[in-house]
């Protein structure tokens, strides 16, 4: 890489909120001091509210030391991986912690996978054992993985007694290697944290999406994910501790909700409300009896919420802070929601490669269409995707990132690792992939992704593992995949399938739903499925994605 960086001055610094710093000193400490500190600053405070019950800070630290102990007796040791498999409860918060303070890495998977995207996430990253949802267990059964064991728990564990009895349960499973996350606890008793080094042991590997369309492992030291808690809390000053309320909607296991609600809500000793699924009528009207004052959401969900009849019990000018996140927010979705609720959306930008979060509108003078400036103590450039020579500020290029947060590099995968960073100003940095530009005020505006990637609700949709699991069918002869622009949702997987000649007429376009369904997460499914009798092709043979988007924009 040559050039002047002309982007050393990082002028964005000029729009921070009075009393942001350009950096910020962050403790090298482990991640699961965050639990401590606030737990020893607001001991009596509720840290989670769950669908009625609430759990105090010094619960919850009792809890995580008691499952750090617990999996210790179960031969769980400093550097394993551990999975959780889980929607977002009180065992998540509680196994996240207890996972980091056993000394080991936590891995975090998505509740809505199939037993085979399971399988290829737990056993690639090598973990020892799941925390999986007892309704989830099934999918634990089926998949082939390579575990010393499975601790399975319920929502209705946590529940108030009432709603406990009511709550959706499956009988728990027997056998020498499954043990119910209650007795784990119990078994736990007390015990010290391990010790670790913050820059270079793991707290998290979360796993995305990569050239090859198979998911990639991110390494996120204890320190990567601490600095990122304190750049965000930095940046937000007008938020007080021991004194907000964050809705816990977005699902924790991916890193968006992971940092900003967790990690950043732990960080301020605030209260989490915590929801397991998006049944948005009853999260409105419990965001307002519990006095919301933080809200992360995605762009889909603002443009389903602005248009929602209960969208009026909110208190909306009471919130601090309304962030969107994980996919680029549509103009008309912001100023809708802005006359809707007389609040503004600050957009802002992250990767699981940058522990979450690098970007964010300031809230004193955001920019609508921008998704804002750099974090404190992030340094961002904008690259010719080609060449690699740094670009004159305003034009567009591939944007690059260098900071604290930014992951170590993937999991066993050097190959990628030497295309992803590079070298510049005495500095690593990471080659992001998406083309962005940066304006003379020092703020960013998206463009375009550099692979073929979608957002559906903010989901990660890599069209050409949709197109790898449709041609491994028996009846399928070729397949492309292309996103469809949709304000509901982001964009949608529409397939176009060439069936064999024995297969036509007698496969239906449910019949490749249905197969899809077996193999793909519900949001990775294509929503319209169209058979052709042949599909464009490139000058080397493959299907030309460009072209079936052109076709169905000229119609």
């Amino acid at each position: 890489m040559s050039g002047e960086n002309p982007y050393r001055e990082r002028l964005w610094t000029r729009h921070y909120t009075e009393g942001v710093p350009a950096k910020v000193d962050a403790p090298r400490a482990p991640a699961w001091t965050l639990l401590d500190r606030a737990a020893e600053a607001f001991p009596r405070r509720s840290a989670l509210h769950f669908y009625g019950t609430n759990l105090s800070y010094r619960e919850l630290r009792e809890h995580a030391d008691a499952f750090a102990a617990g999996l210790g007796n179960l031969g769980v040791r400093k550097g394993d991986r551990v999975a959780l498999y889980l929607v977002n409860s009180p065992q998540f918060v509680i196994a996240y912690f207890g996972t980091l303070k056993a000394g080991a890495t936590v891995v975090p998977v998505s509740p809505v996978y199939s037993s085979s995207e399971l399988a290829f996430q737990v056993n690639d990253s090598e973990a020892t054992y799941i925390v999986c949802q007892d309704l989830l267990y099934g999918n634990v059964e089926r998949a082939e993985l390579n575990l010393n064991g499975v601790i399975v728990t319920g929502a209705h564990e946590y529940l108030p007694a009432l709603k406990g009895v009511f709550a959706k349960k499956t009988p728990l499973p027997e056998g020498p290697k499954v043990h119910p996350f209650q007795k784990v606890l119990r078994g736990g008793g007390a015990g010290g944290a391990a010790v670790v080094n913050p820059d270079a042991d793991l707290a998290a590997l979360p796993y995305t999406g990569g050239t090859s369309a198979q998911p990639k492992g991110v390494r996120l030291t204890h320190a990567n994910l601490v600095s990122c808690s304190a750049q965000l809390r930095a940046f937000f000053p007008n938020l007080a501790e021991g004194a907000e309320v964050v809705a816990a909607a977005l699902p924790l296991y991916h890193i968006y909700g992971q940092v900003a609600v967790l990690l950043m809500g732990i960080t301020l000793g605030a209260t989490l409300v915590m929801f397991t699924s998006l049944d948005l009528g009853q999260i409105l009207s419990t965001m307002d009896r519990q006095g919301v004052t933080v809200f992360y959401g995605v762009p889909a969900l603002y443009e389903v919420l602005r248009s929602h009849a209960k969208t009026a019990w909110v208190n909306w000018k009471r919130m601090k802070l309304v962030v969107s996140g994980a996919d680029s927010l549509p103009e008309t979705t912001a100023a809708g929601w802005e006359e809707r609720t007389g609040k503004a959306i600050l957009e802002g930008f992250g990767m699981t490669e940058t522990s979450g979060v690098s970007h964010v509108n300031p809230p004193h003078r955001l920019k609508r269409g921008s998704f804002g400036i750099p974090l404190p103590n992030v340094d961002a450039a904008i690259a010719d995707p080609e060449s690699g020579d740094l670009l004159p500020v305003g034009e567009v290029g591939e944007l690059l990132l260098s900071g604290p947060n930014i992951t170590s590099g993937y999991w066993k995968r050097d190959e990628d690792n030497k295309r992803a960073f590079i070298e510049l100003d005495g500095k690593r940095w990471l080659r992001t992939g998406d083309l962005v530009r940066m304006d003379d005020d020092g703020y960013f505006r998206y463009y375009a992704r550099t692979k073929d990637l979608i957002k559906y609700r903010g989901f990660s949709v890599f069209l050409r593992e949709i197109e790898e699991v449709l041609t491994a069918h028996p009846m399928v002869k070729a397949a492309g995949v292309i996103g469809v622009k949709d304000p509901k949702v982001g964009e949608y997987p529409m397939a176009y399938v060439v069936l064999k000649p024995e297969a036509r007429g007698r496969v239906t376009e449910a019949d490749i739903r249905d197969y899809l369904k077996e193999k793909l997460a519900p949001y990775k499914v294509p929503k319209l499925v169209e058979f052709r009798s042949e599909l464009p092709k490139t000058d080397v043979g493959k299907v030309s994605r460009r072209d079936l988007r052109d076709e169905l924009e000229r119609l």
